[in-house]
């Protein structure tokens, strides 16, 4: 049995920061495990055009702790209205790494999203022509959907003609949660790729239903039913480089969480490489965790791989209850739980 594994450091390809004084307190936990991240821009208002983003991230390098090396990479929040030169010139300058596609009104403050994918074809044509790479949230909003089958819908009414539209147009399909989406990604070019987070590879819905409602496992896309666990496991440890992670840790405060109306979104990133590792060992894949944590998004970015190396050991990590964060209590993701592994600092 293997005890110690060490990788190169891991990037996370889909985290949210926040803004304020939430950014200033979990922005640590990340850059704890993590050398970059792809940074969310769904902040209200949303970071829609180069000076916001470089705004950002400077608010972001504020808030990591003195002495880590972490590098936050941006997203351009894309609308209807979305100014494609700014975009190709903040990537040109090296503010921009990628831009998000949010459906309006698909999750957290994504009111300004895109309300007709075809609008956005012009700036899809400048994103392939500058090799601006692609994040998707892909679900369809339309009320007559089924919560459960947004995904699924999205994919045909919308996923299948961007990548056919846009051959050389880098798209990642991100946190998918459902088998047509690994299907799809399998099946697609090597430019299509896809993140999934922990928790849809620990949990199925009824991890939000079965004796009594579980705010602290609603999250958007929500978790599906077993057989697309199982599928999601079956790619996130394939070995194929057209996964890898993304945590999609999204902390809210547990009032937040716990209201009448409850907050999507699943604060996994003080444990996030201690979450994946464990089901890495349950699917006896331990050989392919590096490549899903390290190496296959700088390759599919087109990024260097960390040179700095990262030791997990199996001596145990006991997840608390309550972490604090922005003034309030925030439910980590696995709270009072023991995982097995644990990150050596």
């Amino acid at each position: 049995m293997t005890d110690t594994l060490t990788i190169a450091r891991p990037d996370d390809w889909h985290v949210h920061l926040r803004d304020g004084d939430m950014l200033r307190d979990v922005t640590q936990y990340t850059a704890r495990q993590f050398g970059r991240a792809i940074v969310m821009p769904n902040l209200s208002p949303p970071v829609t055009n180069t000076a916001s983003a470089e705004a950002y991230r400077e608010r972001i390098l504020a808030a990591v702790p003195q002495g880590v090396d972490f590098t936050p990479l941006m997203t351009c929040y894309l609308t209807d209205t979305t100014d494609a030169a700014d975009l190709v010139r903040g990537a040109e300058q090296g503010v921009f790494t990628a831009a998000k596609l949010y459906p309006a009104n698909a999750t957290t403050n994504s009111a300004h999203g895109v309300s007709n994918v075809h609008n956005l074809y012009p700036v899809l044509d400048a994103m392939e022509k500058a090799g601006i790479v692609l994040c998707i949230h892909g679900e369809v909003t339309d009320h007559d959907i089924d919560v459960f089958d947004r995904e699924a819908e999205f994919i045909e009414r919308h996923l299948r003609s961007i990548v056919a539209d846009f051959p050389k147009l880098k798209v990642i399909f991100e946190h998918i949660t459902t088998s047509d989406a690994v299907d799809f990604v399998m099946a697609s070019p090597d430019n299509v790729a896809a993140t999934i987070t922990p928790q849809h590879l620990h949990f199925n819905r009824n991890a939000m239903l079965v004796g009594g409602i579980q705010p602290h496992a609603y999250c958007l896309p929500v978790a599906k039913r077993e057989e697309h666990r199982l599928a999601l496991r079956a790619a996130a440890t394939s070995g194929s480089p057209k996964f890898f992670l993304g945590t999609d840790s999204a902390p809210h405060r547990r009032e937040d969480k716990e209201s009448d109306c409850g907050c999507a979104g699943i604060f996994n990133a003080p444990y996030a490489l201690e979450s994946y590792l464990a089901v890495f060992d349950d699917e006896g894949a331990l050989d392919k965790f590096e490549g899903f944590a390290s190496l296959h998004g700088p390759a599919f970015y087109g990024l260097p791989v960390s040179p700095e190396r990262v030791t997990l050991t199996r001596t145990g990590t006991e997840v608390p209850r309550i972490m604090q964060a922005a003034g309030s209590e925030i439910v980590p993701f696995h709270a009072s739980q023991n995982l097995s592994w644990a990150v050596q600092t």
